[in-house]
Formats: C-alpha cells, structure tokens, sequence
C-alpha cells in the first residue's frame, strides 16, 4: 500500500441534504478555498451558487446557510463523490488515484429514498463515481438517472455561463431528462 502525504491529504464535508431530498449533485472533493471556509463552492469565481439560484429561484448573495436551506427546500442534496484523497491544490486532476475513498452511498441513498437523480458536477465526478462508486450500488434495489453536468469550477471558464446555466437544468426535480 503506498503511504499517504499527510501535507496533502484532504477530507471532504458530509452531505447537506434533507430526508426528502429527490436529487444529488455531487463534486469531487471540496477545493482549497472549499475547505478553508468549511463549506461548499466557496471559492467566489465558482457558478455553483449564481446557478443553483437562478434555477431554484433564490438569492445567490444569501449566507451560506440560508443557500442550503433553499436547495434543500427544493429537494436537492449536496455532496461529494470522495470522503477523502491525498490532493495537493485543487485540481481534481492531482487527485493520487490510489487515495481515494468514495463516501457511503448505498447508507445516503437508503436514507434518502426519494433521490431519483444523481447529477455530476463536471467529468471527475462522474469518472470517480463510475469506478469507486457505482459498483458497490447494483443492489440497492432502485434505478437512478445519472446526468453529467458541465463544471462549476473556475477551471473551467470555456464554456459560457448561458451554456452552463442551460444544462444544469437537470438539477431541477420537476425537470424532465430526454433520454
């Protein structure tokens, strides 16, 4: 086993989510800026907040609380694919592979058995979840739509705001996927 550079080692937060919660947005790991503050897409050039607002009808500029509480309000649940990796900086990219530790799904999704969506945000999400997650979920006795979302991140400035807002229309409950 190789040992873990503790300077980089990082853990994620638990879950902001409700009991009723009917879709699951998932990151890959909390960011450096994330993590310093203790809460999530807390870097400022992060689309996370502007988008969920827009979509879910409240204010951006609230404190962070009251932001949960409103995605939550709307039946969306926040979390992360990883528990823990080692990571120096942010970039899911320098992720050591072998670090990381997915969170406990099969415990989310059987605590909250209304999530029908499971929406990544951005490619490492979903690659993480395909490989550590989506294994170990094949008896949990329900289908789930899986919706790859563009990311929020600042790392990904290519792609026009207009173009993200439109996509992640996928994190509204009532909105219905084509398939």
């Amino acid at each position: 086993m190789t040992a873990i550079d503790s300077a980089h080692y990082v853990q994620g937060f638990a879950p902001e989510s409700r009991p009723d919660a009917r879709v699951l947005v998932l990151g890959t790991m909390p960011g450096v800026a994330s993590l310093a503050a203790g809460r999530y897409y807390a870097h400022p050039r992060n689309a996370f907040w502007p988008i969920a607002a827009a979509l879910l009808d409240f204010d951006a500029a609230l404190p962070y609380e009251a932001r949960i509480a409103a995605l939550n309000a709307a039946g969306v649940a926040l979390w992360d694919v990883l528990a823990a990796c080692e990571r120096p900086g942010s970039l899911d990219a320098a992720i050591a592979a072998k670090s990381a530790q997915p969170n406990d799904f099969a415990g989310f999704l059987a605590a909250h058995p209304r999530v029908f969506r499971v929406c990544f945000n951005g490619g490492s999400a979903q690659a993480l979840f395909r490989r550590h997650v989506l294994p170990g979920l094949a008896g949990i006795g329900r289908d789930l739509e899986y919706v790859a979302l563009p990311s929020t991140s600042p790392a990904h400035a290519a792609m026009p705001y207009a173009a993200k807002l439109q996509a992640w229309r996928a994190i509204r409950p009532d909105q219905r996927m084509v398939p």
